[in-house]
């Protein structure tokens, strides 16, 4: 009998030892930092016998990652864990978002996603933009730095550098691009500068009379004229065709002055070998100056209580945040700005460098634009981007279609 027992209890133990391992999903936004999270997910996955599966969408992608959750909830197959963007993402899908405020985490970082006084997200880092700019060309071609800081000082300086595009060896003043599927570079980010430039941070003044439309004409032209101007010493291409990859290249190579992206771009900028040196600048949608960037987390990431493995899901996140392995997937893998106080790494890209002096100054300005839909940004006001970028409209209808989608938002 003992030999019996003995038996059995190893063959248990090798049933326990060659148990499947627990699946996890994550989706999330950030196509960039997709082959250095699936890296650190490999790594986590092999000490928790797990396997966590990265759905990254985004990008140069015509589908959005709000737009994959809904066909996954659909399919019955939701994410264990998935990135929301802010305020409105977590209205969608708050019936199914775990509330992570006993997480050890939460005391590490002051940018946790939270409403309602509890935690519902896990910042997935900092992050900034303002136009960021290859310094190098601007000292061959005499342009102070600090004179981008309005509209006036953006339109001398691009007027100046579109005229040396030959002796500077570049093809256009400006990486910009505002595609049928580049629509979260202008009706998201570019949006913002309508939404938050030049205004305290956390004021939202702007953002509420346009949510229950109201539109400040004067405001919204002077907005208009920066992005005629941005489009106007864009490469044309780039502009109404080109991809994450050309945009993002075309600046990395040397081949554009300034670049309409942000420090997330900085693992592009390893990739490319780009060596000249590289910093932002606030943008220029006023006339008035402007002297900071826009700083927040990007996303969040929600765990879904529904998920079976919920508790698997916490707990990486929580490792996440709290390991040396962690640390280093987020700040020298990634090349993101940690959220965390804790984690006492720092980036080595020149962009992400650029944004921790801003903030560091408290020269920042908030992410505002998610606080509309992402339906309304990338459904209505996306395409009228794009309008006005292939020249099927010009700046006045541009002007006139934007002023009557923000009044269509009036309740």
């Amino acid at each position: 009998m003992k030999k019996l027992l003995m038996t059995l209890l190893a063959l248990a133990t090798v049933t326990l030892a060659f148990a499947a391992p627990v699946k996890l999903t994550l989706a999330q936004g950030k196509p960039e930092i997709d082959e250095a999270l699936k890296a650190y997910a490999s790594d986590w996955s092999k000490a928790n016998n797990a396997e966590v599966t990265i759905k990254s969408v985004g990008g140069s992608s015509n589908i959005s990652l709000g737009q994959q959750l809904k066909a996954d909830y659909a399919a019955g197959d939701m994410p264990d864990i998935f990135a929301i963007d802010g305020p409105e993402s977590y209205k969608e899908w708050k019936a199914i978002i775990a509330d992570l405020s006993a997480a050890k985490w939460v005391k590490n970082t002051s940018v946790a996603f939270k409403m309602d006084g509890k935690v519902y997200g896990f910042p997935v880092a900092v992050e900034g933009w303002g136009m960021a700019y290859n310094a190098d060309l601007l000292a061959k071609a005499g342009v102070d730095p600090k004179t981008l800081n309005s509209l006036g000082g953006y339109t001398a300086a691009f007027a100046k550098l579109d005229g040396m595009k030959d002796a500077l060896g570049v093809n256009s003043v400006v990486s910009m691009a505002a595609g049928p599927d580049m629509g979260w570079v202008t009706g998201d980010h570019n949006f913002n500068s309508l939404l938050s430039n030049g205004l305290k941070y956390g004021d939202m003044s702007v953002a509420n009379a346009l949510l229950a439309g109201n539109v400040d004409a004067k405001r919204l032209t002077e907005y208009a004229d920066w992005v005629a101007l941005l489009f106007k010493y864009a490469d044309p291409t780039v502009l109404t065709t080109g991809n994450y990859d050309s945009q993002v290249g075309a600046f990395a190579n040397g081949k554009a002055v300034f670049l309409h992206q942000g420090n997330w771009t900085d693992p592009n900028m390893k990739s490319a070998n780009a060596t000249f040196k590289m910093a932002f600048a606030p943008h220029g949608s006023t006339k008035a100056v402007s002297d900071g960037i826009f700083v927040a987390a990007p996303s969040f990431y929600a765990v879904n209580s529904k998920s079976k493995n919920a508790t698997l899901a916490k707990k990486f996140l929580e490792d996440l945040a709290s390991t040396d392995r962690g640390a280093q997937y987020m700040v020298k893998e990634a090349g993101m700005i940690p959220a965390f106080s804790n984690v006492k790494l720092s980036p080595d890209g020149l962009l992400s460098k650029s944004v921790q002096t801003w903030a560091a100054s408290g020269k920042i300005y908030s992410w505002n634009q998610y606080q509309f839909t992402g339906d309304f940004r990338s459904k209505t006001l996306a395409p009228i981007y794009n309008q006005f970028a292939n020249g099927s409209i010009d700046e006045a209808k541009f002007i006139e279609l934007l002023t009557d989608a923000f009044k269509s938002l009036k309740k």
